[in-house]
């Protein structure tokens, strides 16, 4: 049966136990929708593909399993979905809980052994970030993963938020208007990279996946510190929200929005041309 809801007796168990409450319904078609949405809208999905869908443990990445199962399970998304969580040898990392969880539900996964945090700790200076070369280890297996289980895609968590964020740290920090895009090409060319929930509000993915009582890992296990630049635009996007709500989300039409013409790039746009008559 595809394109349609199927008798609500036959759910996904990622779905068992959610609540009964018109609020809890509306939340969980408006993320079901807005993934749909740019799924559709960046290309995201070819028939038959399959996708490496990376779980860390943390909100974001339960909300991109589940609305992927979900749409999956409808009829509207003709991928394979393979889960991987990448344990990185975090000290404290409950390596137990994402096994035993994607058991329970039935989802097909890969969960990877690889101890990247020693070899952060040992390259980065003593009070410098840990996360960008943290990043790129963990982006390296996952496309090595990704090639050992035949994947067309790397699918990651990132929502608005994270695509807002990463917009100001590039131009506060960075001198550059960029930011993080939906779909992507990696480097070498073979992979896809994929974000489902570029148009899913970070507070949606958080008031789901409590609702859901998923087992949220904390994303601060290698003692990540409140005063990095992400955390610092964070609590200024934060203070905007506040003092006008929807802010965030007019932010983010304007990245879908953009005008060369109005801008100082002439890569972009060819100034030299203009004439007037």
């Amino acid at each position: 049966m595809r394109g349609a809801m199927r008798d609500h007796t036959d759910i996904h168990p990622l779905f068992h136990g959610a609540p009964d409450s018109t609020e809890f319904r509306k939340l969980r078609k408006r993320i079901v929708r807005q993934t749909r949405e740019a799924i559709e809208l960046y290309g995201m999905a070819r028939k038959g593909d399959r996708w490496l869908v990376c779980l860390s443990g943390g909100k974001d990445s339960y909300t991109l399993l589940a609305v992927l199962h979900e749409l999956q399970w409808r009829g509207l998304l003709p991928v394979d979905i393979l889960a991987c969580n990448l344990d990185q040898g975090q000290p404290g990392f409950p390596a137990t809980i994402l096994p035993d969880f994607l058991e329970r539900m039935g989802v097909a996964h890969r969960i990877e052994y690889r101890d990247t945090y020693s070899i952060v700790m040992d390259k980065v200076p003593e009070g410098r970030t840990l996360c960008a070369l943290c990043s790129r280890l963990r982006r390296g297996n996952l496309y090595r993963i990704a090639r050992e289980e035949g994947c067309a895609a790397v699918v990651l968590g990132h929502h608005r938020d994270d695509i807002l964020e990463t917009f100001f740290m590039n131009l506060f920090h960075g001198g550059r208007l960029a930011a993080m895009p939906p779909k992507l090409v990696n480097e070498d060319g073979d992979l896809f990279v994929l974000r489902p929930l570029a148009h899913v509000a970070e507070a949606d993915c958080d008031r789901f996946a409590r609702d859901m009582r998923y087992p949220i890992i904390p994303c601060d296990l290698c003692g990540s510190q409140d005063g990095l630049q992400r955390q610092q635009v964070k609590q200024i996007l934060d203070t905007w929200e506040r003092n006008s709500p929807g802010r965030r989300q007019i932010m983010f039409r304007a990245l879908m929005t953009v005008q060369p013409s109005q801008l100082l790039d002439p890569a972009l746009f060819d100034f030299g041309s203009l004439e007037i008559s």
